[in-house]
């Protein structure tokens, strides 16, 4: 999978999501972060494409051969996730 772009749906009071930004910052991969104590009206997106308010939500999109974007990979959770991240992120 080739990420074309990355969301990320935080809060400031969540350990999880700024350890998720730091990391992020640190290997130079750009994102778009919702914070959803200051932009509360994401916070509908992120239960549609997650079914869940709970953040960090990493939602990955990516494009078919033919170009068209595909269903995007929405994974909860920094820490239990590494792996995941680490391999869509190809790093």
């Amino acid at each position: 999978m080739k990420v074309v772009s990355l969301e990320l749906y935080t809060r400031p009071t969540c350990s999880d999501c700024q350890d998720a930004k730091a990391f992020l910052t640190k290997h130079g991969i750009s994102y778009t972060e919702y914070d959803l104590s200051e932009q509360p009206d994401k916070e509908n997106k992120l239960i549609k494409v997650s079914g869940a308010r709970i953040v960090p939500a990493f939602v990955f999109k990516d494009k078919s051969p033919v170009g068209f974007l595909r269903k995007p990979t929405v994974l909860i959770g920094f820490a239990q996730n590494y792996d995941e991240i680490i391999d869509l992120l190809a790093l």
